[in-house]
């Protein structure tokens, strides 16, 4: 399972979660309706770190890649080089 597909499932449920419990809990509807805006809130910004991070290790894991890719790049291209001279430097 990808690291945002795990986040999100966290995520949701502990959203399910809260989001029950603030509705089954014996409160009146003014302090309902409080409880669950700020949970949405919670909620919301807790999607939102959790989407930074995984942005991040997505951009991180892509900047190392393409680092990878030119030093690779730039071995294959010495290596053909050293062949060529060998095969036609004489």
């Amino acid at each position: 399972m990808s690291t945002g597909k795990l986040i999100t499932g966290i995520l949701a449920g502990a959203a399910a979660g809260a989001i029950l419990g603030v509705l089954f809990a014996p409160d009146k509807g003014s302090e309902t309706r409080a409880k669950i805006a700020q949970k949405s809130s919670e909620l919301t910004d807790a999607i939102k770190e959790g989407y930074s991070k995984v942005a991040e290790a997505v951009t991180n894991n892509y900047e190392a890649m393409k680092e990878n890719a030119k030093e690779y790049g730039k071995q294959k291209v010495a290596t053909v080089k050293e062949e060529f001279d060998r095969e036609y430097a004489s």
